[in-house]
Formats: structure tokens, sequence, C-alpha cells
């Protein structure tokens, strides 16, 4: 069959979670069926890789549009029944494409990764078409030092995103999250929607198989871009609010962050390294005694947890960054709330090298197990074939009701 998928991230290099998420499902999809790629891309006028060629029969790129709270559009946008953000951050040219793709006959299937692209959608279905990862974290409360201004405009934003996405998602065939737990935040919308499956993000093990480094006692590393608010949050926790208590019994302790930091404030903190975008982070992560992912808000499921584990470099996590991963606190991971406990964690952590080893030697097993690309991608393909197979969209039996 022939796919039209349509992307929020371009796929290649596969650099950050969405990437990567977005290139193994492509690379799946491609060993039995034909794609058309309509992507935005953040370097507009870059030839198309060769690694994409070869998955896609055509790729179309529009460049991105940032958001920009304070233009015309977005603050027409308060207006409108559709988010501002969606408002403001419309591309005509993308429109265009999938109106021409869909015109053309040749699709039996749409996919669309993410709400952004998935809104283009919208009373445009001709043909089935898939809601690939709707993350409901956009519903979270956001990170808790907001002021009450800000508190209030959020939760006008939430209330917003919420009816438009009680409207969108029926008119997908199907709609993928990433866990359980997004799931039931998502049913919460739309309760009597048949279509949502769970397709949990995933790691290449086989990508990590040879990375051999010796972990070095009291180094922590943190993989994330500055550019996803929930990492900036999770850092400036940790380094105000846990570090201090760990060199109160650990002075040696030593910090790295990878990723984008995006001139962000942040504040200098003695052996706190910010190491900026990495080309390969693998051997960081290798010789890193722990990983920490100090996570507070945001939804889906943390790529940096499966990859650390998949490196056998064990991770200590809060019950939102473990949230929708199938682990065992004490077993896979470690996990920890409060700054107090957190702290107490990561002591334990860098002075027990026999539970180091118990915890690396278990969430590798656990990532082999349930979290890899080659268990996962087949359960998507399948679902994309049973999506194209069944019913267009506007007969699905079906209807949405208000809670």
């Amino acid at each position: 069959m022939h796919i039209l998928f349509l992307s929020s991230w371009f796929p290649y290099p596969a650099n950050n979670g969405s990437k990567i998420r977005v290139y193994n499902l492509l690379r799946g999809l491609a060993q039995r069926h034909e794609i058309t790629l309509v992507s935005f891309t953040d370097r507009p006028g870059e030839p198309v890789p060769p690694q994409l060629k070869a998955l896609c029969r055509q790729v179309y790129t529009v460049p991105e549009k940032p958001y920009n709270p304070t233009s015309l559009q977005a603050l027409l946008g308060l207006f409108q029944p559709k988010p501002r953000v969606l408002v403001d951050r419309y591309e005509p040219r993308m429109a265009e494409i999938i109106r021409r793709e869909l015109a053309s006959g040749r699709c039996d299937l749409v996919i669309a990764s993410q709400w952004y692209t998935a809104s283009y959608l919208e009373g445009m279905q001709n043909v089935p078409a898939i809601f690939e990862e709707m993350e409901a974290g956009v519903f979270d409360e956001g990170p808790a030092r907001l002021n009450p201004l800000q508190r209030l405009r959020r939760a006008l934003m939430i209330a917003k995103f919420r009816t438009y996405f009680r409207r969108l998602i029926p008119q997908f065939a199907a709609c993928t999250v990433v866990s359980e737990v997004e799931r039931e935040k998502v049913r919460s919308l739309v309760p009597h929607y048949p279509g949502l499956e769970v397709i949990p993000n995933a790691v290449g093990v086989d990508d990590y198989r040879d990375v051999r480094e010796d972990p070095q006692p009291g180094q922590l590393i943190f993989t994330g871009s500055f550019t996803y608010a929930p990492n900036y949050d999770a850092m400036l926790w940790f380094v105000q609010d846990i570090l201090p208590r760990v060199r109160a019994e650990f002075p040696q302790a030593s910090l790295t962050i990878t990723g984008d930091h995006t001139g962000m404030p942040f504040p200098q903190v003695e052996n706190v390294h910010l190491a900026g975008f990495v080309d390969d982070v693998r051997p960081l992560i290798a010789s890193s005694w722990a990983s920490i992912v100090p996570i507070r808000v945001g939804g889906g499921t943390r790529l940096k947890i499966l990859e650390a584990m998949a490196l056998r470099t064990p991770v200590i996590t809060t019950t939102k960054g473990a949230e929708g991963l199938d682990v065992r606190a004490e077993e896979h991971l470690l996990v920890a709330d409060s700054p107090e406990d957190f702290a107490k964690a990561v002591i334990r952590l860098l002075s027990d090298p026999a539970l180091r080893a118990r915890l690396a030697a278990s969430g590798y097993e656990l990532v082999k197990r349930k979290y890899d690309w080659k268990v996962v991608v087949p359960c998507f393909v399948e679902l994309a074939e049973r999506t194209a197979a069944g019913a267009a969209v506007q007969d699905l039996a079906f209807e949405t009701k208000p809670e």
C-alpha cells in the first residue's frame, strides 16, 4: 500500500526522541509499503539525505515556523476554537501538499505524527488516518515555579486544548499513545473512541551493544535539550535543590548535561558541565556511574531512561520520569520524588558498586525484552495495515459524548 506520512520533525539525523521514533517507524513501514513523507524542517534548502531517500518514494519538506505568542496571528487565535499555537504556526504549504496527495487517489493510509501535523487533517481525510503519538502531557499542570497569573493562563490553554482534541481525535481511525498512562489520559477526553493503541517508545538495542566504557565513580549524566521545558525544569531543580545535598556526603560528584541549552539562564556550579549538543552521547552515558532523570512535568515516556538502560547505566528518576514505563523501583531503577529522597538515592548508588551492577543488568534485560524497536515496530506496522484495510473514517461506528 501507499502511505502518506506527516512528520512534525525532520527525522534524519535521528538525534532526539521524536526523530528517533519517526525514523524507526519509517524503516519498519518501508520494508513492506511505499511511503511519501511530508515533514517540517528547521533546515530548509538542505538536500534530502540518502538514508531517507532509501525509505521513501518521495520526500517533501516545509520550513518550520516557530511559535510567536505576540504575533497578530497568535493574538487572533485567542478568539478561535483552535489553540493559538496551531493558528500561529499554520503553514499553507503543508496544507497544499496534503490536499494534493489526498486528491491524487494513490494514498491508502495517512499517518500524522504528533498533534501539530494531525491538525492539518482536520476535515480533510478521504482515506483512513492514524494520529500517531498523541501526547497527553500538554494537559499537565506545568512547572511548579509558575506564578498565579501564569497558572491561570495555562489552565485556560489546557481547557482549549481539551475541547479541540475532543473534536480532532475522532476524525482518525486510530490514535496511538506511548503508554497505558497516556491511553487513560486520552480516554478521559474521548471515552467512547475505540481506536486508542499503545505503541511504546523504544531503542535499537543492537545500536548500543558494542559501546563499552569504564564507568567513572561519581560521574552523573543528564541527556536532554533545554528547548524542552521539562528538561530545563528538571536540571534547575537538581542543581539547586538536590546536588548540594549529594555533595555534602559525596563531594567529588560531578554532572554532565548534554543537549542544546539555547542560552537559557543556568547557575554556574563547580563540576557541572554543560556539554551542549553531542554527536554521539552513548560513550558519555556508558562512562557515567548513573543517569539522572529528575523530571517533574511533561508526558510521554523517557527515551533517555531506555537509552541509559540499553547502555547498562543505572537510572535514578522520579515517579513522573518513570511514568508509562513497565519498570519496578529497586529492580530496574531507583525512584525518588523529594529533594531529600533523590539525593539519598544518588548517594546510595554512588556508594554501592553491587547495587549499580544489579540495576544495570536488570534494566538492560527489560529494554531488550520490551523496549527494542525490533519488538515494537512490527506492532505499529500491523496496526497500519489493519487501519488501511478497515472502514473509512466517516464510516466508523462511534460518536464522542461530552464528559
